[in-house]
């Protein structure tokens, strides 16, 4: 499907995780559901494209966005937009930074506790990589998710994670 563009206005809800939106015409979205993939890459004003699910607000979709996200992109409450979408192809449901793909080329075991995790959970995982751009940040995170799934036997505890990256990113 190719990419397809329209307009819309940026609107606020309540929410502790999510306080904006843009709406996403029913019928739009509709063509960029394919089953139970509701995935898609939304780009705003040619920005920093967002990988997300279109989510049922009432009659129509909506991309949801974080404050930060409208703070970084000189974004507002009631702006007009140019919205893009297209339907999202990573196997993951958004792109894996290229030195979490490294890791999991070379760590098979890793990568099987990996991919026994839910879509969801491994969309975390590579957004904790992904989130920091200098890449011996990501290379440590990275190495703390495997050695924590590993050990775990894929079994995910978040708490355990976090000691685990904080002792991986004191080693560097």
């Amino acid at each position: 499907m190719n990419p397809l563009t329209l307009k819309t206005t940026i609107l606020k809800f309540e929410s502790e995780l999510w306080s904006y939106y843009v709406p996403i015409p029913k019928k739009i979205g509709n063509s960029f559901i394919d089953g139970d993939n509701r995935r898609v890459k939304c780009t705003i004003n040619s920005g920093e494209p967002i990988y997300s699910a279109l989510m049922h607000k009432g009659d129509v979709y909506s991309i949801y966005m974080k404050k930060e996200f409208l703070k970084k992109n000189k974004l507002s409450e009631g702006d007009e937009v140019r919205v893009t979408l297209e339907k999202d192809n990573t196997e993951y449901g958004m792109p894996v930074p290229e030195s979490f793909q490294v890791l999991m080329d070379q760590d098979d075991e890793g990568v099987k506790f990996f991919k026994q995790l839910t879509m969801g959970k491994q969309r975390s995982l590579i957004h904790i990589v992904g989130k920091v751009k200098n890449v011996d940040s990501q290379l440590a995170k990275g190495l703390a998710i495997m050695h924590h799934l590993k050990e775990a036997k894929g079994e995910l505890a978040f708490k355990r994670l976090n000691v685990l990256i904080k002792e991986y990113n004191n080693r560097r």
